[in-house]
């Protein structure tokens, strides 16, 4: 009778704990309501020649908007500091998301690349998954931090001030939360590829 896979095997720990898959879909909620409401906020006083589809916006016009941009905005600053904290204080953060090298990442691009990165083990990160995460941890602290610029420009100077001012906030705001669907463009597209890694993550298994 052939061997049950480790990662498969009856009552082994669960690929992610109960804290991390509740995180992990409260994240996504806050991204889901911060990124239709920005937009219906970006609608209001455009950046660039074009403007969002309203049907994709939230809020119904720019009050409502922020409303619930400064719902998501809780939601996802608080949520934040308790993954870190979980990750820092379990010693999760160091044991998944390092070591990383060049060379790691350009071997296990390469794979990907060929089609043959191995997701054998979902317990375990290949280098690009650590990279994608790692960026999309700073990228949100980058949200959180131009928004506060936005929100309270005369109580965050300093901040303001590292950013261009309040128009260079603006940009750095849209730039990262772009950078930051893209990366859930990224992560869905793997889910397809993967399918149990989304069963992993809410059930754990």
């Amino acid at each position: 009778m052939p061997a049950i896979p480790a990662h498969r095997a009856p009552g082994a720990s669960p690929v992610h704990p109960g804290w991390l898959r509740i995180q992990h879909w409260l994240n996504a909620l806050a991204v889901g309501v911060m990124a239709a409401s920005g937009w219906r906020i970006y609608n209001a006083s455009p950046l660039f020649d074009f403007s969002f589809p309203a049907e994709v916006t939230l809020g119904g016009w720019l009050g409502g908007a922020l409303q619930w941009h400064f719902a998501g905005m809780w939601l996802l600053a608080g949520n934040g500091v308790l993954y870190l904290a979980a990750n820092l204080a379990t010693g999760r953060l160091r044991r998944k998301f390092f070591p990383l090298s060049l060379r790691g990442l350009a071997a296990d691009l390469g794979a990907a690349l060929r089609g043959r990165l191995s997701h054998a083990d979902p317990r375990r990160y290949n280098q690009l998954q650590r990279l994608a995460y790692l960026f999309a941890m700073a990228d949100i602290a980058l949200l959180v931090a131009s928004g506060l610029v936005l929100w309270k420009s005369v109580q965050f100077e300093l901040l303001r001030e590292l950013m261009g001012g309040y128009e260079g906030a603006r940009l750095v705001h849209f730039y990262a939360m772009a950078l930051l669907a893209a990366f859930v463009a990224v992560h869905v597209l793997m889910v397809a590829v993967v399918p149990r890694s989304l069963a992993a993550m809410i059930r754990g298994r």
